[in-house]
C-alpha cells in the first residue's frame, strides 16, 4: 500500500517561503477549516483571520504555512517556523522538473528560463552542470532560505 507524502520545511518566515514555493511549482494555499473562500480571496488573510478569531496572538500567526498540488497528485508542502538558522547542506534536496522531454540545447533553455523565473521570485542561482554522457544536464539553485534544489 502506498503512502501520502508530506514534505516539511524548517523556516524562519513560513508565509513567505511557502508563497516562494507555491509560485514555484503552481500550488495554491488551502484555506482554514470549515472556511469556504469565494473566488479569489486571499487564503493567507483568511488564515489571518480565522487565527485571530480564535485568539491566537499576532506574533505566532505565522509559525506555519502550507501549500497544496490544486490537482492533488504532488505531495503537499509544510513549513514550520523554528529559531536556529541553516547551518549545512540539505541531506535530501527536491528536484523541479522544468524540462521533461528536452535534450541538449533546448532542455539547457528551458531550464535557464524557468531559472530566470525563480530567480525573480526570490531564489539564488548556484550553478549550471553541463549535459555529460550519464547527465542530461541541470541547474542548482536556492529558495530564499538557502534549501538547495535542482531544476532538471
Amino acid at each position: 500500500m502506498s503512502r501520502q507524502l508530506q514534505i516539511t520545511f524548517d523556516a524562519h518566515d513560513p508565509q513567505a517561503l511557502s508563497a516562494f514555493w507555491r509560485d514555484a511549482l503552481g500550488y495554491v494555499h488551502p484555506g482554514p477549516p470549515g472556511v469556504d473562500l469565494p473566488e479569489g480571496a486571499d487564503p493567507l488573510a483568511a488564515w489571518d483571520d480565522f487565527l485571530a478569531g480564535l485568539g491566537v496572538p499576532k506574533e505566532q500567526r505565522n509559525t506555519r504555512s502550507a501549500v497544496e498540488d490544486p490537482e492533488g497528485r504532488g505531495p503537499r508542502l509544510f513549513f514550520q517556523r523554528v529559531p536556529e538558522d541553516k547551518v549545512a547542506k540539505n541531506r535530501v534536496h527536491l528536484d523541479i522538473r522544468a524540462a521533461p522531454g528536452l535534450e541538449g540545447a533546448a532542455r539547457m533553455a528551458a531550464l535557464e528560463s524557468e531559472c530566470d523565473r525563480l530567480v525573480a521570485l526570490g531564489a539564488t542561482r548556484v550553478r549550471r552542470d553541463e549535459p555529460a554522457s550519464l547527465s542530461p544536464g541541470h541547474l542548482v539553485m536556492t529558495d530564499p532560505e538557502g534549501n538547495e534544489f535542482c531544476l532538471d
